[in-house]
């Protein structure tokens, strides 16, 4: 069992393309001994964004904290915000936007552990 508190957790500047003032933070995950997936965590600073991007595994995403939006492959936008649940699927472009000027944008995001 492990059992963790999110301010105990390194957070790491996100730098890869198109992230924009994008934190990661890894609570659980593979080297913790968990079987099926790893729980990230991403900090979004006002205005910012991560790559617009796509990949082969499901994101189970929970939004705890801020105002944000999901940029669908269209190029629309889904607004989210503190309580919100979202599952993008295998395949899906998409990208998280924080919508806010001055205020974090904080969203959990479970996949599959081989893609922590």
């Amino acid at each position: 069992m492990k059992i963790t508190n999110l301010d105990k957790v390194e957070k790491v500047k996100l730098n890869i393309e198109g992230a924009k003032d994008t934190y990661k933070q890894i609570p659980i995950s593979m080297g913790d001994g968990s079987p099926a997936y790893s729980f990230r965590v991403f900090t979004i600073e006002p205005n910012g964004h991560t790559p617009y991007h796509q990949h082969a595994f499901e994101h189970l995403n929970y939004i705890i904290e801020g105002n944000g939006a999901v940029v669908m492959e269209n190029g629309s936008e889904r607004p989210v915000k503190k309580g919100d649940f979202a599952l993008i699927l295998p395949g899906e472009t998409h990208q998280y936007r924080n919508k806010s000027a001055d205020k974090p944008f904080i969203v959990i995001c479970a996949v599959p552990k081989e893609y922590e």
